[in-house]
């Protein structure tokens, strides 16, 4: 599970706020930056080496997708922030990957972050990347910690022409990166209840320790899913009240859509949340339940043998003047007494149905 707070975080530690540090993890070696330019009849896609070629796209007519893949180099983010007029503050939260999501609107351009989630099957943890988005009247610039997304099917949508895309404004296409995104949660939900119900069965049937490992495992899951969905729902909240004069009218209905959505994220969010604290209950009740099993029994041996020590005891004694030590017999009868106690205590728990 990715970490709550970054380890790099006292790099910033008296430093003159808007100065670019980046903190968080390098995911990968070089920077690679993307352009997707296009209106209703017109399309250019490609990739560019150097941040000054993205310039040009700043007064284009045309909407202007711009993707940058790595935050590392600092360099690139200061850069591309001082031609499209970006504030000091906005650069700095890019480059630290610690953010809560969130919504700035600065008048000409807004600025959002937002958490973009994955599920690696394979390690069975929840990986997380910090995804910013800033869009203006006709350019949309985001930001990510890595190569590769889950926005093909919106850059196949652009290519070929589906949908409102290429018809709407840059507002319509920060849209629809956040819808994908919110999307991704149900899958990332998905994924993790048919964990979480695996999980759920084997604590009826065999629970040990790797179960609790599990279900701790699962919570600080959704800790981490709680604090990454929760202030998105402010974001589109805000976007969806159509304050920005950037929103048009026509895409509010479908931040509308978005918000909904997020509702009912939060909801399954905090119902796997109350499921997980019934499985540790569960799981605790099940161990004290065993353990008293288990003390059951030994208690059930200890009456048994409380007599039949007694009596023991009595016999053990070392007076000279004992009759029955002196009868041929007496060891013989004594042992059929303690075995007559031992089978009447037995007969007594069973029909108190104790064993």
């Amino acid at each position: 599970m990715p970490r709550l707070v970054s380890r790099r975080a006292k790099q910033k530690v008296g430093l003159v706020p808007g100065t670019l540090v980046h903190i968080g993890e390098r995911k990968i070696e070089k920077v690679r930056i993307r352009i997707i330019d296009y209106d209703g009849t017109q399309l250019e896609e490609k990739e560019v080496k150097t941040v000054e070629e993205c310039f040009p796209f700043k007064d284009k007519p045309t909407i202007s997708w711009i993707n940058i893949d790595g935050l590392h180099d600092v360099e690139v983010v200061e850069k591309i922030g001082k031609q499209f007029g970006l504030h000091p503050l906005i650069l700095e939260d890019i480059v630290h990957t610690g953010q809560r999501p969130k919504l700035e609107d600065f008048g000409d351009h807004i600025f959002i972050v937002l958490k973009m989630l994955y599920y690696d099957t394979e390690k069975g943890e929840l990986e997380a990347e910090q995804f910013s988005l800033i869009f203006g009247e006709n350019f949309v610039i985001s930001f990510q910690e890595r190569v590769g997304d889950i926005f093909e099917p919106l850059r196949e949508r652009i290519r070929k022409g589906k949908g409102r895309v290429r018809k709407a404004g840059a507002d319509y296409l920060a849209y629809a990166l956040i819808d994908s995104i919110v999307d991704n949660y149900f899958v990332i939900l998905e994924q993790l209840g048919e964990k979480i119900e695996d999980a759920e069965q084997e604590l009826a049937t065999d629970p040990g320790v790797a179960t609790l490992q599990s279900i701790r495992a699962f919570k600080k899951e959704m800790i981490f899913l709680r604090k990454s969905i929760w202030p998105l729902r402010e974001v589109v909240n805000s976007l969806e009240r159509g304050e920005s004069s950037l929103i048009n009218e026509s895409t509010l209905i479908y931040l509308r859509d978005v918000y909904d959505h997020t509702i009912q994220i939060i909801d399954t969010v905090e119902s796997y949340r109350d499921m997980l604290s019934g499985m540790l209950d569960v799981y605790l009740s099940s161990i004290s339940n065993k353990m008293n099993e288990v003390m059951k029994v030994l208690t059930i041996f200890a009456a048994i043998f409380i007599p039949l020590t007694f009596v023991a005891g009595v016999y053990g004694m070392n007076f000279s003047f004992m009759p029955e030590l002196g009868w041929q017999w007496g060891y013989f009868a004594i042992l059929l007494v303690m075995a007559i106690i031992g089978a009447i205590l037995i007969v007594y728990f069973k029909r108190k149905r104790w064993l």
